[in-house]
């Protein structure tokens, strides 16, 4: 009976904690969207209106024109490519969920962020609650992760095999486990859909689930490449179990 009840307590947090992500998603989405497409209007206009006049531009108006060309890229906006591109929008709801992600993880990249005072007070209020929030979630999901460490110890020592041996063991076989599973595979998909080197790959993978989140190298966010829909959504639910992972090295 109680381990029933521990598992449907597992089973609402995993749900809330995922409902929580996809609210504030939808949130951010709401707050962003419409503030960032008039900044990609404004970069586009102040694009063709350099390309007309380049060869009449004084000194001055040259300097203004790379800060508010610096201004636009800090914001998100890249000035590049056709008018299409223009059209594309970093605050979609893959990227709003893989944001939301990053938040409450404590990541923080950098590289996309709130511009609306709307979405920034919104965001300070879903971090206080969310950070939490991912905490109890990891903790959860670590120790749902122990339990299976325990019965593989368990069958090892009716094995016959001796208790600091088993422990060596299980903890090879999890730490293996997990550089293969969140390190080594997705660094390979990273590869081939970012056109990033192996060793970026890796790069990357550990930059992210240390949660140091530099932000120099991030998914998603090449001009030339076409990526398939929900693609941020997937590595930020990798992100999440990769945390997961490393909250039960922490436990082992």
């Amino acid at each position: 009976k109680a381990m029933c009840s521990g598992k449907l307590q597992t089973a609402l947090l995993v749900a809330g904690y995922f409902v929580y992500l996809l609210v504030g998603a939808a949130v951010f989405q709401a707050l962003e969207r419409t503030a960032e497409k008039q900044e990609k209007r404004a970069a586009a206009q102040m694009k063709e209106a350099f390309l007309q006049n380049f060869t009449q531009l004084t000194v001055a108006e040259m300097e203004q024109f790379m800060e508010n060309l610096i201004e636009a890229i800090q914001n998100g906006v890249y000035p590049v490519g056709n008018e299409s591109q223009f059209e594309e929008s970093n605050w979609d709801f893959s990227n709003s969920f893989f944001f939301a992600g990053t938040v409450v993880s404590t990541i923080g990249y950098g590289t996309l962020h709130p511009k609306t005072a709307g979405g920034q007070i919104f965001c300070v209020f879903f971090a206080l609650f969310g950070i939490p929030l991912n905490i109890v979630f990891l903790h959860r999901v670590g120790k749902m992760l122990s339990l299976l460490c325990k019965k593989l110890g368990k069958f090892l020592y009716e094995k016959g095999m001796r208790k600091k041996k088993i422990t060596f063991l299980t903890l090879l076989f999890f730490l293996a486990t997990g550089i293969l599973v969140f390190l080594c595979l997705p660094s390979v998909f990273f590869q081939i859909t970012e056109g990033w080197s192996y060793s970026e790959g890796i790069y990357f993978a550990f930059i992210t689930l240390s949660t140091i989140g530099f932000g120099d190298y991030v998914v998603g966010k090449q001009s030339d490449r076409k990526y398939f829909s929900y693609y941020r959504v997937l590595v930020a639910i990798w992100i999440l179990f990769g945390l997961a992972w490393i909250a039960l090295l922490f436990n082992l």
